[in-house]
């Protein structure tokens, strides 16, 4: 198995990258853009100073040496002209000095691609597992339902229809579907008469496109 490391092209397989990679222990992140054009660049450069592609085999060496491994997950749209990037470490020693690193669970909360990163109970018992999900930010939510009661007061129910719509494209994270489907009881309050939209879950997908950095 050679180096290498995905290049995500939808927002679910990039945000689903980092919260996979912190249940396996990586809680240290940065995070940045860059131009397109000097992404790969960029890539590659990581790469040699943290290793981001490194084989299993070859993180579990680091580790029993002290050393922090690192995974990327880089968000590239087809087209785009600006990529996002965010990069988690494991507890260790890197490296090559990166002074921006935050813990994951610190306040405030990690934000990228325009979603929160939050810890949730992953079941209704006491002592459950905590998971991490993503959801809107606190502000984008406060948008969304000024705006529903502005549309519901006009009965402007296709607008109300398009919103829900297009709420409920967005990816399906756990928190994510919480916030829609709290948008949605809204509307129906509203006296909104149309069908609540289908609320899709995140099913296990690739984290992107394979780039080989040997």
């Amino acid at each position: 198995m050679s180096a290498s490391t995905p290049l995500a092209r939808s927002k679910t397989a990039a945000l689903s990258r980092i919260s996979d990679s912190i249940a396996k222990g990586y809680v240290r992140y940065v995070c940045g853009s860059v131009t397109a054009d000097k992404a790969e660049r960029m890539v590659r450069k990581l790469h040699h100073l943290h290793e981001i592609g490194a084989t299993p085999a070859r993180r579990a060496v680091r580790k029993a040496h002290g050393k922090a491994n690192a995974v990327l997950s880089i968000h590239w749209p087809e087209g785009a002209e600006r990529v996002e990037w965010m990069m988690l470490f494991t507890p260790g020693e890197l490296d090559s000095p990166e002074p921006q690193l935050r813990d994951v669970a610190a306040k405030p909360r990690p934000h990228w691609l325009g979603y929160e990163l939050v810890r949730r109970a992953s079941g209704k018992k006491s002592g459950a597992a905590v998971a991490w999900t993503w959801r809107r930010p606190a502000a984008e939510m406060r948008e969304h339902f000024t705006l529903l009661d502005q549309l519901s007061k006009r009965r402007q129910w296709s607008a109300v229809s398009e919103m829900l719509q297009r709420i409920a494209r967005q990816p399906g994270f756990h928190g994510v579907r919480e916030q829609s489907k709290r948008l949605a009881d809204d509307a129906r309050k509203r006296g909104y008469p149309g069908e609540s939209p289908t609320l899709f879950y995140v099913q296990k997908v690739g984290h992107g496109e394979r780039l080989d950095l040997a």
